[in-house]
């Protein structure tokens, strides 16, 4: 069997976490979209795996949540519309808590924006952290029940943006209507005001859709498979916990919370990669009763 060199699957991983799309990434390396389709899917099962594994006992003190919106196939309103839409084809939502002081990925979650999905987000969050934490989330109501029902051990604050409508919205607007100011509602516990903003998740936000090519908008680049999206994103937290360094911090942020005490980089996954894959040594051979029979 063909196998790629280390040299040109690092280059493929590291385009997919820097904007290039799947088709863009296999003509600029020489290589079957094929061949960049296979390594996101097995290098995406190997680093969600790996963070669902090395991103534990974190001592977080301030944590800030927010979800971005990207779809699959279709968006939700064309899914009707849409010729052999996959049951998985509409909106998908990804759920991000970030470590305000490290910049480090806590959890992140796929799937709608439904009180469901926050809650198993939320119960995902609160068994990566070891101690109390301030929790700062955006108005959306899903997190009011998700943080109620895992029972998370926070000081909880929502911070809710007013928006001006100055502006009546039409079907050819695609801007956010403008932010006028913000109102800070306690929900839990005694925050510290000085504390409660999303600013660090924003960013965060800004960051992945500049990072992935499926997440820009008004262009024809969208995941294709939900499952090819969860991948996509699997390696991008990898990447961006474990490699790429934070310009404030002057270190990766799983340097900055602990978890490891050097820069990682693609070699390490695609090594990981390697032994997982490898060839199995085959044991000896047992006779069956048939053949003992026959001899």
């Amino acid at each position: 069997m063909n196998k790629l060199d280390t040299k040109t699957r690092v280059q493929i991983l590291t385009m997919l976490c820097e904007g290039s799309s799947m088709r863009s990434v296999s003509r600029v390396c020489g290589v079957s979209i094929n061949t960049v389709t296979k390594l996101l899917v097995d290098a995406g099962t190997l680093c969600a795996a790996f963070h669902d594994e090395r991103v534990r006992n974190v001592k977080a003190k301030r944590v800030q949540c927010d979800e971005i919106w990207s779809f699959s196939y279709a968006k939700a309103k064309n899914v009707r519309f849409a010729k052999s839409a996959p049951e998985s084809a509409g909106d998908v939502w990804t759920w991000t808590g970030i470590d305000a002081d490290s910049k480090l990925i806590v959890s992140w979650h796929v799937g709608d924006r439904s009180q469901y999905t926050g809650t198993a987000f939320m119960s995902d969050l609160k068994a990566r952290l070891t101690d109390r934490f301030q929790l700062t989330t955006d108005g959306h109501k899903a997190y009011l029940t998700a943080v109620s029902e895992v029972n998370l051990d926070a000081d909880y604050a929502m911070l809710i943006k007013i928006f001006a409508n100055d502006i009546p919205p039409g079907p050819g607007r695609y801007s956010p209507p403008r932010c006028i100011g913000t109102e800070t509602q306690v929900i839990k516990g005694v925050p510290n005001p000085k504390h409660i903003n999303t600013s660090f998740a924003e960013r965060q936000n800004l960051t992945m859709r500049m990072a992935m090519r499926r997440f820009t908008r008004l262009t024809n680049a969208f995941s294709k498979k939900f499952e090819n999206h969860c991948h996509a994103l699997a390696i991008y937290f990898y990447w961006y916990n474990w490699v790429r360094v934070h310009k404030t911090l002057g270190v990766t942020p799983a340097m900055a919370a602990g978890l490891v005490d050097r820069i990682m980089n693609m070699d390490d996954i695609l090594a990981a990669l390697d032994v997982e894959q490898a060839p199995k040594v085959r044991g000896p051979y047992k006779k069956r009763e048939t053949d003992q029979i026959s001899n």
